[in-house]
């Protein structure tokens, strides 16, 4: 997921897409905390593309 791509997205387009990506970040911690996630990866990849989309709120909300 791309900043400039993001840019271009309503603010309530980019709350719903947060709100799934925190149930994603929610879901991957508890089947890491299990022992069942195997691409530890995508936690980190997760926990960026919230920051990112974070950001561009932040910034349209200037």
């Amino acid at each position: 997921m791309k900043a400039s791509e993001l840019r271009s997205k309503s603010t309530d387009e980019l709350n719903a897409e947060l709100h799934k990506l925190l149930e994603e970040s929610f879901r991957l911690r508890t089947s890491k905390a299990t022992g069942q996630l195997t691409q530890t990866h995508l936690l980190r990849e997760n926990q960026r593309n919230v920051a990112r989309i974070k950001t561009v709120l932040q910034q349209q909300a200037k």
